[in-house]
């Protein structure tokens, strides 16, 4: 019998790099390859990349020259950069890695399979990187397949690709293009697809979801794209991710507490506790902006659980304009944050800003963040102690086997004891602790 040749896709990065490895595994997949986590036996292996900080492209230079090793060993072996980072650098990726056969940019994923077929023909090395340049550019919005992901219950779905925010710490509008909406057809097309195959649970994925416009109806916003989808049958909760403060409208917060299936969990990234460092981070919102959002937030929807970003040490950031991100940290109170030190990122506005942050000190508020906020989080957590939550249920834990785990409508992670016949259904787990990283607890006697 003859082995199918084989693939691996290495991921780093966001919600959307999960979901552009999923589409290229499917167009891999439909090409023949089947996938393989061992990359000794892969024939082709995609590195989908990041470049949001400086960390993760440190690990994908790190991967390649483990890579190197494999591609001597068997030069047949096709390496294949993609994403942010492949973007970012371009045909530049071959001065240190000469042996990378595709360089394909955050535009060109549905391209790959031509792509293969180019470098097993010619065997010369190829670059696909351009972008849109308008959202009404052909082919601005890419072809997609259905696929679930790993878990069986769940799928990412984009609504937006690229943005117009131009943060001045963010290099996403010069590697992901021009912002530019799915049509509201398309996105109900495949989230009807999801349910049908049993899935019960979609996130909706965009740069900024907010800004959401139909581009067949620009009429047809976020809030109205989230009323449709919560009529899909057969799916039961929808989540998305990013919002942006400055485009949370007052309709969204009545979606979110009026449309059943839209989730009591917002990711609404502050960056910043401090308006002077809002304004040079050119965010678009004060700190005031932002706390009446979450006010409205909490009004509407008082059992909503709100996290957020946070980036200190951006360049000019006094001792004070710290305390006050500190201060606004300890009133919001998020059910939990991403907190990170700023690394300036060539080609952003922030990189050409004289008053740098030396690194010890920036690694030392960003210490004193963490410290704060995970104090944060185990109160709110230990506090909803005795409390009755629906569990979508996953799996067994990867940490007990003993246990099952699963999520709350609030994004929360419960770990309780469990039969197997649980997994894919909602269970109401009553709360025993409060942790970190969210709870213990017990199933509720039917």
């Amino acid at each position: 019998m003859t082995l199918s040749p084989a693939f691996s896709v290495l991921t780093w990065g966001c919600q959307m790099n999960e979901d552009d490895s999923e589409q290229i595994a499917s167009l891999l997949t439909q090409m023949g390859y089947q996938a393989t986590e061992d990359v000794s036996e892969a024939d082709i292996i995609m590195l989908n990349t990041c470049s949001v900080r400086a960390k993760p492209e440190q690990k994908v230079k790190s991967k390649l020259g483990e890579l190197k090793e494999l591609k001597e060993a068997n030069p047949d072996l096709i390496i294949g950069l993609c994403g942010c980072m492949a973007q970012r650098h371009g045909e530049s990726i071959r001065k240190s890695a000469p042996y990378v056969d595709m360089v394909i940019g955050t535009a060109q994923i549905e391209r790959i399979p031509e792509l293969i077929s180019e470098v097993l023909r010619s065997r010369q090395p190829l670059t696909a990187l351009d972008l849109p340049r308008a959202p009404r550019d052909q082919a601005s919005v890419p072809a997609r397949t259905i696929r679930a992901n790993g878990s069986g219950l769940k799928a990412f779905v984009p609504i937006t690709y690229g943005c117009d925010n131009f943060c001045a710490y963010c290099i996403v509008p010069y590697v992901r293009g021009k912002e530019r909406s799915r049509s509201l057809a398309e996105i109900v097309s495949e989230v009807r697809q999801i349910a049908a195959q049993g899935l019960k649970e979609i996130t909706l994925l965009g740069q900024n979801v907010n800004s959401y416009a139909d581009p067949e109806d620009p009429a047809v916003d976020f809030p109205a794209l989230l009323a449709a989808l919560n009529e899909v049958e057969g799916l039961e909760r929808i989540r998305f991710t990013t919002s942006h403060p400055k485009d949370l409208s007052d309709r969204l917060v009545t979606a979110i507490a009026t449309l059943p299936k839209v989730c009591e969990h917002i990711h609404l990234p502050i960056q910043a506790g401090d308006s002077d460092i809002l304004r040079r981070m050119r965010r678009g919102y004060s700190v005031e902006h932002y706390m009446d959002k979450v006010a409205a937030l909490r009004l509407a929807v008082p059992d909503i659980a709100i996290t957020t970003d946070i980036l200190v040490g951006f360049p000019g950031e006094t001792e004070q304009h710290f305390a006050n991100t500190l201060r606004t940290i300890e009133e919001i109170r998020f059910d939990a944050a991403f907190m990170f030190a700023f690394n300036p990122i060539e080609r952003t506005a922030a990189a050409a800003l004289r008053d740098q942050i030396p690194a010890k000190l920036k690694n030392e508020r960003l210490r004193r963040v963490i410290e704060l906020q995970n104090r944060i989080t185990v109160e709110k957590n230990s506090a909803q102690v005795g409390m009755v939550f629906d569990v979508l249920v996953e799996g067994v834990s990867p940490k007990n086997p003993n246990r099952l785990t699963g999520l709350t409508r609030q994004n929360k992670t419960v770990n309780f004891p469990g039969s197997l016949d649980m997994i894919g259904h909602n269970v109401p787990v009553r709360v025993t602790e409060g942790h970190l990283y969210g709870f213990a607890g017990e199933p509720c006697a039917s």
